[in-house]
């Protein structure tokens, strides 16, 4: 029983691994690829974060009336005071207020011991002035399949070829040969069986 848990254990362990320096890499090149500000990816998170404890779905606790976290909300004119104006960051009385000088005004208050960063201020009026795009929550969007990248190799021979060929062509690679049918076998059974 201790050896099947031992080559179970050395297994998942390879598999850990090698998802967290995927993971890591995802991690990394997240900032570069920001050039179009997505609701549920960036802002929804900055929100969440610094915004819902006092303007979120919990109506003890809510400040002025005001909810962030629901579109009609959002987006609604409160007796002439709109908290976000799509395309027009100058009119929109968040940005007024994350980036007042004037304490009693500052949002998130310090009382709340909650504080944007200038970057996430500025995600924040990036958002507004490409229109605030909003989305429903994540779990309630259809997913749709990613169109695969043009990958001219002779190895590609599935989507999932095309994208890595893809990547490994910006970085400036060129994939290793394929290894022989021995090889692969050899790694399958030391990827099942845990040992070296």
């Amino acid at each position: 029983m201790k050896q099947q848990s031992f080559r179970w254990l050395a297994g998942s362990a390879s598999v850990l691994a090698l998802a967290g320096m995927l993971g890591s890499l995802t991690l990394a090149e997240a900032p570069a690829v920001k050039d179009q500000v997505q609701f549920n990816r960036d802002v929804r998170p900055v929100l969440s974060e610094n915004c819902f404890s006092c303007h979120g779905p919990d109506s003890a606790n809510r400040k002025a009336g005001l909810r962030l976290d629901r579109k009609e909300d959002l987006f609604a004119d409160r007796d002439g005071v709109l908290a976000v104006v799509p395309g027009k960051p100058a009119e929109s009385a968040l940005i007024e207020r994350i980036f007042s000088d004037k304490p009693a005004k500052l949002m998130p208050p310090a009382k709340s011991h909650k504080k944007l960063t200038p970057a996430q201020k500025d995600l924040l009026r990036k958002w507004i002035e490409q229109g605030a795009p909003w989305e429903p929550h994540w779990s309630l969007i259809v997913p749709k399949r990613p169109q695969p990248p043009e990958a001219a190799h002779a190895a590609v021979r599935n989507a999932i070829d095309r994208f890595i060929f893809a990547r490994l062509k910006e970085q400036g690679l060129e994939p290793a040969a394929e290894a022989d049918k021995n090889t692969l076998v050899r790694r399958v059974t030391l990827d099942l069986t845990g040992l070296p």
